[in-house]
């Protein structure tokens, strides 16, 4: 079985598409899902979607992209909202300079309260970044002086020199299907560097759907097709890469647990 360790099941257009979403991935032995918060105002239908199956996980957070626009919230309301038994991380946060839909300074003090919110519940840091290298591992060393802190750069799509940088501090690497495309080859390079026990692969969806559904609307299904091309990228067999990115998902979230 794979995981899925970010998808957005809220953006399905409605119940019943959602519904057969999760049928397909299943079918496709997606084993995991974990459904990601982009805005504390719609934490809820979040919340909701992981309290609906036993197999769907979630998290809580602010997208670098709404940081502008949500209202202020600091660590302690997001560590009273990650109690809830089916969140398992705090974020996505972090910092995207490409769209810059935020101010700048406002994405960074959002950061920072997310990390001090998953430094304080223990629970691991889904990190966003793009355009925005220099600073995101600044703040990531400042922060992690501070105290013990975990998490994933999510959809990494960066520099070697950043999954270096992570890897030291002791976060993992999440691979979309970004992975898959033709001019990728050096975030590839990243793929063959990272660890064993420090990947993990993930859709992303509806964003980014991996080869060979390109142009398609990305789901949770398609992340067997990633998961395919890292693992012909790191010469193992597919079952092997499904069971080592299972056991590296369930290490960092270790507040998920496999369904029945």
């Amino acid at each position: 079985m794979l995981v899925d360790s970010h998808c957005h099941l809220d953006y399905a257009e409605s119940d019943e598409e959602r519904e057969e979403i999760l049928s397909r991935a299943r079918r496709a032995g997606i084993g995991t899902l974990v459904t990601i918060g982009t805005k504390i105002s719609e934490f809820p239908k979040v919340r909701g979607i992981a309290e609906a199956h036993d197999d769907v996980w979630c998290t809580v957070g602010i997208h670098p992209h709404e940081a502008g626009t949500e209202a202020d919230i600091d660590a302690g309301r997001l560590i009273d909202l990650a109690r809830h038994p089916k969140v398992i991380g705090i974020g996505e946060t972090g910092l995207d300079f490409y769209y810059d839909h935020s101010p700048r300074d406002r994405q960074a003090q959002v950061f920072r309260t997310h990390i001090a919110a998953a430094r304080e519940s223990g629970l691991p840091l889904i990190v966003h970044t793009r355009d925005a290298d220099d600073l995101t591992a600044e703040i990531l060393w400042e922060e992690a002086g501070k105290g013990p802190l975990r998490g994933v750069i999510h959809c990494f799509t960066s520099s070697m020199e950043l999954a270096e940088i992570a890897l030291g501090l002791g976060f993992y690497i999440s691979f979309s299907g970004i992975v898959t495309f033709k001019n990728a080859e050096s975030l590839r390079d990243v793929v063959r560097m990272v660890p064993a026990d420090r990947f993990l692969v993930e859709t992303d969806a509806p964003y980014l759907a991996p080869v060979p559904q390109r142009g398609k609307r990305n789901e949770p299904a398609f992340v067997v097709h990633t998961a395919a091309r890292v693992a012909e990228v790191r010469g193992l067999d597919p079952e092997a890469l499904a069971q080592l990115t299972t056991d590296n998902f369930f290490r960092l979230f270790a507040k998920a647990a496999p369904a029945a």
